[in-house]
């Protein structure tokens, strides 16, 4: 089973700065069609490092969308939330192992002996890393209250990710606003994925859509995320290779600021 320190190892985030930037950069492939997503990919690819296939695409086309990033020499991350029984779950990690994908998330609520079964089949693997989602970014303190959960979603975000951990799981996908908690309670070695990125004012950066908690691709690295999913900023914009690039040099910049 993997430890605190490879999984961040096995991520490859070196090298220059911008080719580590562009390593952190995940875009997902959230198009109805195949053919929509090979187009925007093979458009963004030069200035992305992971290409996400979510439930939308994987539902209608399979495993062929997972072919996408591996034609494009990208990392592929599998993005199905897998949450039911331990062996349900262990048997489609083992298939998303077979498929050769980097990422695969599994839902940190689905409880211990789920995740743990989870990331016994991963370990089979040299490749895959899991991911536990925590508390999707379309939620919020009154929306997990509503639920019965005590405590704000901060909170709720470090106990699922700390229950993760304890099955065996390194890898921790969360709101840009849980990073600092997170690494608090968790150290160095994690390996953290923020979705909710947001570029800021402007048409494509400023909406926050269907999430609540959201930050800037600068703010979520300064705080500690490893990997930046960022969606409709790229999806929607005039130039979306354009746009790439420019997050791009915003994370290179943060991780590596000028010196004065």
């Amino acid at each position: 089973m993997a430890n605190t320190g490879s999984v961040r190892q096995r991520t490859s985030l070196g090298g220059s700065s911008l080719d580590e930037a562009r390593r952190r950069l995940v875009f997902p492939l959230d198009f109805a069609t195949l053919d929509e997503a090979r187009a925007a990919a093979t458009r963004v690819a030069p200035s992305v490092g992971v290409l996400k296939v979510g439930l939308e695409l994987f539902v209608r086309e399979g495993p062929a969308a997972i072919e996408i990033g591996r034609s494009l020499g990208l990392d592929v991350f599998l993005d199905l939330k897998l949450h039911d029984i331990p062996e349900t779950v262990a048997r489609a990690v083992a298939s998303a192992a077979a498929h050769g994908v980097r990422y695969l998330t599994v839902h940190a609520a689905g409880g211990a002996e789920m995740l743990k079964r989870a990331a016994q089949e991963a370990a089979r693997s040299q490749e895959l890393i899991l991911l536990a989602v925590t508390v999707l970014t379309s939620l919020d303190d009154g929306d997990l209250a509503a639920q019965g959960v005590q405590g704000s979603a901060s909170e709720h975000v470090v106990r699922l990710a700390q229950l993760a951990r304890g099955a065996g799981i390194h890898g921790f996908v969360a709101s840009p606003q849980e990073v600092p908690a997170l690494r608090q309670a968790l150290g160095r070695g994690e390996l953290l994925v923020t979705p909710g990125i947001r570029l800021g004012p402007g048409p494509a950066g400023a909406r926050a859509d269907d999430q609540k908690r959201i930050a800037t691709p600068s703010a979520a690295i300064s705080a500690g995320a490893d990997l930046l999913v960022v969606g409709r900023p790229i999806r929607d914009a005039a130039d979306p290779l354009a746009t790439a690039r420019s997050i791009v040099q915003e994370i290179a910049h943060t991780l590596h600021p000028p010196r004065t």
